[in-house]
């Protein structure tokens, strides 16, 4: 009995790594379904490679060994996948000796020749490609690389978005611009937690009629996290919304973050952004942006004198997304608003510093609303929940 293979790749060893996790398991499992079709079971033999001790590593690679070494019996062909290989990315396990003689062996037994119609997988998310044993294998193998791409140099949220934007599409669904920015916060830099969250997503709407994702039903269905949070905050000064300035106000606080964080972290770099946009616009006569990227590139062409106070990231590379979120509701403010609003922010940061009567929920409530112009309508009920 033979298994039907269509478009096997060329090759009996392959490595599927990279800091990607969730595109090394797909990719890994592409891989394997195409090697030796999940119909045939008995073709397949995978071996557990997430190991925490060097004693059950060694085991690990020993059973390795056999499988790759016996010959397929039901079929004409096997697989034999190696899945999470932890020993080639744990740091403490990799120093072993033992462990080392135990993958010379594995090395050796490749270089051999296994079995004829046995293929070999070895899947390994965030192997230490600086390895000598990860080194010495890839010349045995094809290897496939899968990063994620906030491992690359001067990532930006453009990038990190796209990445988002391509993966929903495969599914043939599409993220609502704020969506996929609220998305994207939330699952921050993990593309596996961006992976399960976007499961998440399309199994929720896969009984609905359409296929757009919605900010309504990211909030609902994605964890909030600290950053998301403060993001949150300082899209509802960005839209001038008090009532959700006070909701995601009250968010953090019950998170524990402290007044004086919020302050600095959400409230005051929200307005100096606002401040730096709007008089660029205005300065050089330019229209508002329709998304936060298309003026990320006019902002890239600015002569570096014009753009010398700009925010930066911590690699050095200008914050342009979030100047560019700041550009897109730079029309809800005047530039008179924004200054009143930075020195507003600088009594407040003088009262949480000092002693004050007034509780700092309540310090940072008042100032909320006196930035985005709304009367309070549940001011007291919002105090008291910090109590």
């Amino acid at each position: 009995m033979s298994a039907a293979l269509l478009h096997r790749p060329d090759g009996t060893f392959y490595i599927v790594t990279g800091s990607d996790e969730a595109a090394v398991q797909l990719a890994a499992a592409d891989l394997a379904e195409r090697l030796v079709p999940h119909a045939h079971s008995f073709a397949r033999e995978i071996i557990d490679g997430a190991t925490e001790t060097v004693g059950h590593a060694v085991k690990v690679i020993t059973s390795t060994i056999q499988a790759l070494l016996t010959a397929p019996l039901l079929y004409e062909n096997k697989l034999v996948w190696l899945k999470n290989a932890s020993m080639l990315t744990d740091p403490v396990l990799g120093h072993s000796t033992v462990l080392s003689s135990a993958l010379e062996e594995l090395q050796n037994t490749l270089k051999s020749g296994i079995s004829t119609g046995v293929f070999f997988l070895l899947s390994t998310p965030g192997a230490d490609r600086r390895r000598s044993t990860y080194k010495s294998l890839t010349k045995l193998a094809k290897v496939i690389i899968c990063d994620n791409p906030s491992s690359r140099w001067h990532i930006s949220n453009a990038d990190i978005t796209e990445w988002i934007k391509k993966n929903a599409a495969k599914h043939h669904f599409c993220f609502e611009p704020a969506a996929l920015d609220l998305f994207a916060i939330r699952v921050g830099e993990s593309t596996s937690q961006a992976e399960l969250e976007l499961q998440k997503l399309f199994v929720s709407l896969s009984s609905e009629d359409g296929n757009t994702i919605t900010e309504a039903v990211v909030r609902e269905l994605v964890p909030a996290t600290r950053a998301s949070s403060i993001f949150d905050l300082s899209n509802a000064i960005l839209t001038r919304n008090a009532p959700l300035c006070l909701e995601f106000l009250r968010q953090l606080i019950l998170q524990g973050e402290h007044a004086i964080g919020i302050l600095l972290v959400a409230i005051v770099p929200t307005i100096r952004n606002l401040l730096i946009v709007k008089a660029l616009i205005e300065r050089h006569d330019i229209s508002p942006p329709t998304h936060a990227n298309a003026f990320a590139h006019l902002i890239r062409k600015l002569p570096t004198s014009v753009v010398s106070h700009f925010p930066r990231k911590k690699d050095g590379t200008l914050n342009t997304y979030a100047l560019g979120l700041s550009a897109i509701h730079s029309a809800r403010y005047s530039q008179a608003e924004l200054r009143t609003a930075l020195k507003k922010c600088l009594e407040t940061n003088r009262l949480l510093i000092n002693p004050s009567p007034l509780e700092e929920a309540t310090v940072l409530t008042h100032l909320l609303l006196r930035i985005v112009g709304k009367t309070a309508t549940n001011t007291d009920y919002i105090s008291s929940a910090y109590s």
